[in-house]
Parts: structure tokens; sequence; C-alpha cells
């Protein structure tokens, strides 16, 4: 895929039906350019329209590890905001009586995961957008919502390179007034193949 200067002219629909794939009747896989290897040209466009969506970000919040690229990439579109990424795993240097925690199940897995932030890069009143990889049924999402409210930030809303509309992430979410944008939204699969969400 070439690089696009045009925010207007790139959709990334293409890329989704020339190398995902659809894995039974829920699960798209899109490792070999989103979450194992990482097409850096998609990377950079999928950011610029994410950062076109929102305004007043002073700071974004993603969750290890796929999202950290995308989130990475849309910061770089701001002025000089800095990236969060909550951790699901302990260690010997972190504080878990400092830290904000939520509890996320993973739709991929099927395991429950304990995730946390520092305290200390959550300030109350931030303007804060959540950036990740994927929205399914919007577990991850609302964990770092979940997060987000207890260090009392003002969620401006959350992002994803790729939306599948039918497990009804997003609704869980714009039911608690969130905005939510999607790069490639899909409404279902059908004969193998994604049917995409036309606005």
């Amino acid at each position: 895929m070439k690089k696009n200067n045009s925010i207007q002219e790139w959709i990334p629909f293409e890329k989704i039906l020339e190398d995902g794939i659809i894995i039974g009747n829920d699960i798209l896989k899109v490792d070999s350019f989103i979450n194992h290897q990482i097409d850096c040209n998609l990377l950079w466009n999928i950011s610029r329209h994410i950062a076109n969506k929102f305004q007043n970000v002073d700071k974004i919040v993603t969750i290890e590890t796929s999202g950290i690229a995308f989130a990475v990439g849309t910061a770089m579109q701001f002025d000089n905001i800095p990236v969060v990424f909550a951790k699901k795993s302990t260690s010997k240097i972190v504080d878990d009586s400092s830290c904000y925690k939520a509890s996320v199940k993973s739709f991929t897995k099927g395991s429950i995961n304990e995730i946390r932030i520092d305290k200390r890069f959550l300030l109350e009143g931030e303007r804060v957008l959540v950036v990740d990889d994927f929205l399914a049924e919007g577990n991850a999402a609302l964990g770092l919502v979940d997060i987000l409210k207890q260090a009392k930030t003002e969620i401006v809303g959350v992002a994803v390179c790729v939306e599948k509309r039918f497990q009804g992430g997003r609704k869980k979410l714009e039911d608690l007034g969130y905005k939510v944008y999607s790069a490639a939204s899909i409404d279902a699969f059908k004969d193998g193949k994604p049917v995409f969400h036309r606005d």
C-alpha cells in the first residue's frame, strides 16, 4: 500500500479484504498488518484519521500490547502528548497499591486479566482519548474507561483500528455517553467476507 497524503482518499477496507482472515463466525485475523506484523503506512493513515476526529486531547491511553503502536502513531499527530498503556502483568518495580486497576476479559483468549496504570500518569481533569487495535465486545475499552473514571479524567472518546460492530462493544460505550470512532467497522461476516458498515 502506498503512503497517501490525503486522509480523505484513504480507505482501510481493501487491506482487510486482501489480507484479513476470517475464522468461524466471529474472529477476524489481522496479524499480518495490525497486531503481529504492522503495516506502517496503514498505521500512519489510521492514526491521522483518528486524530482528525478528536480535538483537545491531553493524553492517549491504551492497553498492552497491540494497541501501543497505534496509540503512539495517533499521539504523534497531536502536539507532543504522551501515551500511557495499561499493563497486564505485575512487576517488582511496580507498587500495586499506587495503581488504578480494572479486570478485563480477553475475547480471543477467554482469560481475565487485571490491568493497571500507575496513578502518577493519570491526572484529574486531563482530557484522555482511548486508542486500541480492536473493538469487539468492548471489554478492553470498558476496563480502560473504568480506570480513567477512577482517576477523574475527562474521557474524550474511544478510537480503534477495526470494529466488529455486531458484537456490541460500540453500543455499550455509546450507551455510557462516549464517542466511538473506528477506521473500519464491520456489520457481519457473510460468505467468508466482512460486510462493512457505511455511515
